[in-house]
């Protein structure tokens, strides 16, 4: 058993699958682009069927006209928290499979699935490298294929928030209680040896 950041596995997981959760309160400084690109580089190494690697990526730094823009395609709620931010990336991911071989593209079914596996490097990085990262879907989908001109068969999966923890007093009373790392399921609940 590990136990870490108020949690506590039931195997010895490394304490960094613990120290990993979701903030909503950023403090609101800029980080160094480096940083930012870092982070993108560790998410841009995740497994992907066929070595299709259909994710792709669209950032903001806080304090660009381009930060603004993809704050205005979350929804209203997560804009009051989101913009604290010290970047936004939006998660595309390509449906298709696109052969080199100037064949017609092909659907490919786990584009989700291995975009999922990126953010999930994202968000183990943005860990090391002093920072913490929050997915959320909460954002007009259509907005975001059309404002930031995605190309034809791509899919917005989610929209995350980077920045370093902040003071749970920034966010509205109610999101106050809620900011601390969240428990999960016992182990039994989610895996099945042969079948459900």
């Amino acid at each position: 058993m590990t136990a870490s950041n108020h949690r506590q596995s039931e195997y010895n997981v490394d304490p960094l699958f613990l120290d990993r959760w979701s903030p909503r309160a950023f403090d609101g400084t800029a980080m160094p682009k480096e940083d930012l690109l870092t982070i993108l580089d560790a998410a841009h190494w995740a497994p992907s069927a066929f070595n299709n690697q259909p994710w792709r990526f669209v950032y903001a730094m806080k304090g660009t006209p381009e930060f603004d823009r993809l704050l205005n395609i979350l929804i209203e709620f997560n804009q009051g928290w989101a913009g604290n931010a010290s970047a936004l990336v939006f998660v595309f991911s390509d449906t298709l499979s696109r052969s080199s071989d100037g064949s017609a593209p092909k659907p490919f079914r786990s584009h989700s699935f291995d975009a999922g596996a990126a953010w999930g490097l994202m968000s183990l990085q943005a860990i090391k490298s002093g920072y913490f990262a929050h997915a959320m879907t909460g954002l007009d989908m259509e907005r975001a294929l059309t404002d930031l001109k995605a190309p034809e068969g791509y899919h917005i999966n989610a929209a995350i928030a980077i920045g370093k923890l902040g003071d749970k007093d920034v966010l509205p009373e109610g999101l106050r209680g809620r900011e601390t790392p969240s428990p999960r399921k016992p182990l039994a609940e989610v895996i099945f040896e042969g079948g459900f």
